[in-house]
């Protein structure tokens, strides 16, 4: 064995997860040449095997030195190079079974160790084949391609980190692109808040986009549950309950439950309607029934009621016009004075809302304004993730800011919980996963909270698809170049981690934390990696490994411009018009 041109060294220390390796003396080179390859020795991030009998462990080379951890005496230092090798122990490979990781069997002292050649590699990472989708190659071969399984990836969960510029967006458009030129059955759906995806999907997806002619974006208010509509409608903090608050709770149960006959998706029991049911209501009729309470006249000072109004118009509740009453009078005749204010203050807030334009998507979703129009919540549901190009891009970037918080919370909410009650159809839940993307996930899925995300209405609608997601056929992928800043429980539930270029101490600590224990060695590396470089980990990868990610054509729209080619043209002043971006300013719309 010391004979074979692979023998690297000898192990001369062990402990519970890593070995040291003393290299031989009689390697002619630092760099020997096997079957016809280059190999180099003591690269970090390489990997070693260690021959037992039937046995062949596998390791990644952490740290190289020329002294061995067990000489502290620096007279005992050499001139030999990188004698000494410190290797994390990965996993075995017990005869021609499949590799494993973890170990059973550990080394002992003198044990050969030998490199690792690229007919190992292959032999580990398996040829292309049923439930595995080709990631890019590995970093120390051109020739070996890496795969991921598709089971684990999707239904146990990913993140694909790094910095700006590294990669990230190249990473995700590949392997959604992999998925759908592979699996005829698959479906995604892409949280996509800054619109950058849809020029590298031309003709392979849906897009659904606020204000878009072709698929607009209509997410109907009277989706979101009480707390929810609350929160954007009148400011109502979590768990808070006013008189007026139960008072406006009440007002929206009753309409909800006028309505359980009419429901275009069928007739549903009115006993089981609560105010956080989905079903459809006129907010507007809401508000203007609010707003007749609070500024209407009477005839009586006791008996203020619908019998004892002085009304002299009706108003149009459609079109935000008010009921129109006689004026009241100054002193102690009639007509009185309105004595129910409690709720002026929300009457106020709704009518700001519902006048607001840049809310239309919510409450003017043509189609879906109340039960008596033409569509209900499951042409809403079929229409988002049943299609013919099986990839969703919900382009959120014309939603206000403010609302992105309780916009991504609902879509996941709906979705996760189409695929909850409906996990045992053959056409959806766990007969057909869904894979969910969320990019820029640092943006709505924040560790703490803050005065942006009061109530992470995203955060706990995405945790709950982190944690059970897998029983009724939802995985999910976030997409961050602050990880330190995503919620911990998502990361917890992350069965495979692509990183890619991290520079920040505080987003590499949180990495290194939340991948396992003995990858520290591959995680270190992650600020030296080269752009459309990973370190790949996790549960559907068979080995830890440093991998050079696919190049996808086209591109997402998130490369930097082009500073040095738009800075040489010599701009005319004439020629420089800002009317029109004013007007997308004051629209809310993209040029």
């Amino acid at each position: 064995m010391k004979s074979e041109v692979t023998y690297l060294g000898s192990v001369i220390n062990v402990d519970s997860n890593s070995i040291e390796v003393e290299i031989t003396d009689d390697i002619p080179s630092s760099a020997p040449i096997v079957n016809g390859r280059l190999y180099r020795i003591g690269q970090i991030g390489t990997l070693v095997k260690v021959p037992i009998g039937n046995i062949r462990l596998f390791g990644i080379v952490a740290s190289v030195s020329n002294v061995s951890n067990k000489i502290q005496d620096e007279n005992n230092m050499n001139d030999n190079g990188s004698r000494y090798l410190q290797v994390q122990l990965v996993g075995e490979q017990i005869g021609k079974k499949k590799f494993e990781r973890g170990i059973g069997t550990f080394p002992t002292i003198n044990d050969e160790v030998h490199i690792v050649t690229e007919g190992d590699l292959l032999n580990i990472y398996g040829e292309e084949g049923k439930g595995l989708i080709e990631i890019g190659k590995h970093s120390s071969s051109d020739n070996l391609s890496v795969h991921l399984d598709l089971h684990n990836l999707v239904l146990r969960h990913s993140a694909i980190l790094g910095s700006t510029g590294s990669g990230k967006s190249n990473t995700t458009a590949h392997l959604i692109n992999e998925i759908l030129e592979n699996y005829n059955g698959s479906r995604a759906v892409l949280i996509d808040i800054h619109g950058e995806y849809s020029s590298a999907f031309n003709g392979k997806c849906k897009v659904f986009k606020i204000n878009d002619t072709a698929n607009p974006l209509k997410i109907p208010y009277w989706t979101m549950n009480f707390d929810e509509l609350s929160f954007f409608l009148v400011g109502r903090p979590n768990g808070q309950e006013r008189p007026e608050d139960k008072k406006l709770r009440e007002e929206i149960l009753r309409y909800k439950k006028l309505n359980a006959g009419k429901l275009k998706a069928g007739s549903i029991n009115e006993d089981s309607i609560t105010p956080d049911s989905p079903i459809p209501f006129d907010i507007k009729q809401v508000w203007h029934n609010f707003n007749r309470e609070v500024n209407g006249t009477y005839s009586s000072s006791s008996d203020q009621t619908r019998n004892t109004e002085e009304l002299e118009d009706e108003g149009d509740f459609q079109n935000l016009i008010p009921a129109k009453f006689k004026e009241y009078a100054i002193g102690s005749g009639a007509p009185y004075k309105s004595k129910n204010q409690i709720m002026y203050s929300y009457e106020q807030k709704i009518f700001s809302r519902l006048k607001d334009s840049r809310y239309n998507f919510m409450f003017n979703p043509e189609g879906y304004l109340n039960a008596d129009s033409e569509c209900d919540l499951d042409t809403l549901i079929r229409g988002w993730i049943e299609h013919n190009e099986r990839l969703t891009i919900l382009d959120l970037s014309g939603v206000p800011f403010e609302l992105i918080d309780i916009t991504v919370g609902l879509l996941t909410r709906l979705i996760f919980d189409s695929m909850y009650w409906g996990r045992k159809e053959t056409y959806t839940g766990k007969n057909r996963p869904l894979l969910m993307v969320f990019e820029e996930a640092h943006i709505y899925l924040p560790k703490n909270e803050d005065s942006t995300h009061i109530y992470g209405y995203a955060r706990k609608a995405v945790e709950k698809v982190f944690k059970e997601g897998r029983k009724f056929g939802v995985g999910a992928t976030v997409v961050t170049q602050r990880p330190s800043e995503i919620s911990e429980t998502i990361l917890a539930q992350v069965g495979t981690f692509i990183a890619l270029r991290l520079t920040n101490s505080s987003d590499k600590g949180t990495v290194k934390s939340a991948a396992p224990n003995n990858m520290n060695s591959l995680i270190d590396l992650l600020s030296s990696l080269r752009k459309g470089e990973a370190i790949v980990v996790g549960e559907s990868i068979e080995i830890p490994s440093r991998v050079r990610i696919k190049e996808y054509t086209p591109r997402p729209n998130s490369n930097d411009p082009n500073l040095v080619e738009s800075w040489i043209k010599d701009f005319k002043l004439d020629d420089v018009n800002y009317k029109s971006v004013v007007t997308a300013m004051r629209e809310q719309k993209h040029l």
